[in-house]
């Protein structure tokens, strides 16, 4: 019977229902008019932002195994969505259009195939590839991408063409034109939510703000003033089926705009996922995570709406609220619905800037400057690395961010496999270990060198390894006797690297060098085996620790003659 209660359920208490049903209302505050601007960042009608909080929330509520992890729109997916949409340079296609809708709806269903599939064969580790310091620069990015493309809309001026900073230009030149009512309701909106925010934190500012001005709207006629509004919006409950319109070319039309989607989805849900259950002393699979994420995705694009993520923003709202479990999510995506039902009306006359204002809010806040300070004050190569994908991200594109930021990671993994920081091993005289930077001239004691090197050997990293020892053996102050590998931080070789080995036994053999295993584990000793290199270290030049290797050459005595 435990088994048919959704992951994210068991071990509920009714205790904490009333908890969670507060919760859930006071996320749905927050989260409703955000995902009407993250519609907006999409392309999409405002209506559909509502349709992410209703049947994706559900899906993930029932199949994912995070308690807290809000699913819905998200402004970093629906910033790639959009620039990935412009980027296929399709005739016609335009932000709001029908074939933009279905191919919004299409990027979402294929995200959920391509989760689906990342489930089956457990690629989910793979969001452990993005660093902290690249995600931290491609939010930032995003975040001033989206920021500047409201700029725009605050002003009453038409957005630009081009890239980020040919937008800019276009409407830095035209500051003459700026239409001061839209800018008005777009500086009450950022000011009314900053103030609420310092004054009472615990009130959702953004509702006040849509509430209230919608309110000064209707009853100053802004649209006939000239401020541009939001017009009837259609209502009603999500559309049920595939999207309409569709061709056999679409998918590989879009293919890759859903797996930039994809790529984020994964490293920005995973990451809240873990930092949040670690607040909580939580247990999160992010396997299970991927199947509500794929099943999410897949409602999304079967009820007329577009890509869903977990988002950081929301998830820290229900979690400020003191929610428990996805019961508060199911109580967000109730209150979406009902909204979507009856009170789509009441939007027609939401100004733009609005919209506008609380998604330049929402974007200033991916922008983590606080964050990019510490990684300069404490990693200056990795503050190198968030700033030049911040750079790709807004200058070049979001979906070339993503590119970059693969590429930086998996850049930076390699880079540690092939340069590892090795070290000379010596004993104090009280039998400390201390460890030298690895380099000609040191050396154990005379004629010992205890070598640590401190990453797997693979075909990129064994040239430089043997190169290394070689260097150690040929700048020591005296013949070296006894050359000890320190084996704790090398868990595997290849076969490109056992071959390298060979090699080097035969050349400390020819120098008449004895060669010493320490700590090597039960795996490398396998590996050994296989490659016919632990036959060739006899049983007493292995150990178990570094002491007894160390005690051992002293008690060996000087050499003959």
């Amino acid at each position: 019977m435990t088994r048919l209660v959704p992951a994210s359920l068991r071990g509920y208490r009714r205790a904490w229902l009333g908890r969670d049903v507060l919760a859930g209302v006071a996320l749905s505050a927050v989260a409703i008019p955000e995902v009407m601007g993250y519609a907006s960042i999409a392309g999409m009608p405002i209506v559909t932002g509502l349709y992410t909080l209703i049947l994706p929330a559900v899906a993930f509520a029932l199949l994912g195994s995070s308690k807290l992890l809000v699913v819905g729109a998200d402004s970093a997916t629906a910033a790639i969505l959009t620039a990935g949409l412009l980027g296929l340079g399709v005739t016609g296609l335009v932000p709001g259009s029908p074939r933009w809708v279905a191919l919004a709806g299409l990027v979402a269903l294929l995200s959920g195939v391509i989760l689906a599939a990342a489930r089956l064969l457990r690629l989910g580790f793979l969001a452990d590839f993005l660093s902290a310091a690249v995600l931290i620069g491609f939010l930032t990015g995003v975040g001033v991408q989206v920021a500047t493309a409201q700029i725009p809309e605050l002003l009453g001026l038409p957005r630009g063409r081009g890239n980020w900073f040919q937008q800019q230009w276009s409407w830095l030149s035209r500051l003459d034109q700026v239409s001061w009512r839209t800018f008005a309701y777009g500086a009450a909106t950022i000011v009314i939510i900053l103030v609420l925010k310092r004054v009472l934190p615990a009130f959702p500012g953004s509702v006040v703000a849509v509430v209230a001005l919608i309110a000064v709207s209707a009853a100053t006629d802004a649209a006939g003033h000239g401020v541009a509004v939001v017009g009837a919006v259609e209502g009603g409950p999500p559309p049920i089926g595939l999207p309409s319109g569709l061709t056999p070319g679409d998918v590989s039309l879009v293919f890759t705009v859903a797996l930039s989607c994809v790529v984020l989805i994964l490293a920005q849900s995973a990451a809240t996922s873990h930092s949040f259950a670690t607040r909580h002393g939580d247990r999160v699979d992010v396997d299970r995570d991927l199947v509500g994420l794929s099943v999410a995705n897949l409602a999304a694009g079967l009820s007329g709406t577009f890509v869903v993520n977990g988002s950081p923003t929301k998830t820290e709202v229900l979690d400020q609220q003191h929610g428990r479990t996805q019961v508060a999510h199911l109580t967000m995506a109730f209150l979406s619905l009902l909204v979507a039902l009856v009170f789509t009306d009441l939007l027609a006359d939401m100004p733009l800037a609005v919209l506008a204002g609380i998604v330049f809010l929402v974007a200033l806040g991916l922008v983590d400057a606080r964050g990019l300070r510490r990684i300069r004050a404490r990693r200056r190569n990795e503050f190198v690395v968030a700033i030049l994908t911040a750079f790709a991200v807004f200058g070049l594109g979001v979906e070339q961010g993503v590119l970059l930021a693969l590429a930086l990671s998996l850049f930076e993994v390699i880079r540690r496999e092939y340069r590892p920081k090795d070290f000379v091993v010596g004993v104090t005289t009280e039998g400390e270990p201390t460890y030298t930077v690895a380099g000609p001239g040191i050396q154990s004691a005379p004629g010992l060198i205890v070598f640590r090197f401190n990453a797997e050997l693979f075909y990129a990293n064994a040239g430089r390894f043997a190169d290394e020892v070689r260097a150690l053996v040929d700048g020591a102050p005296d013949p070296v006797r006894w050359l000890v590998l320190d084996a704790a931080g090398i868990a595997d070789v290849d076969y490109s690297a056992g071959i390298r080995l060979h090699g080097l036994l035969d050349f400390l053999a020819a120098r008449g060098m004895t060669f010493v295993l320490a700590r090597p584990d039960a795996a490398l000793v396998k590996t050994l085996k296989v490659y016919e290199l632990w036959q060739r270290i006899p049983p007493e030049y292995v150990f178990g620790n570094l002491i007894d290797a160390i005690r051992a050459y002293a008690a060996s005595g000087p050499p003959a003659g």
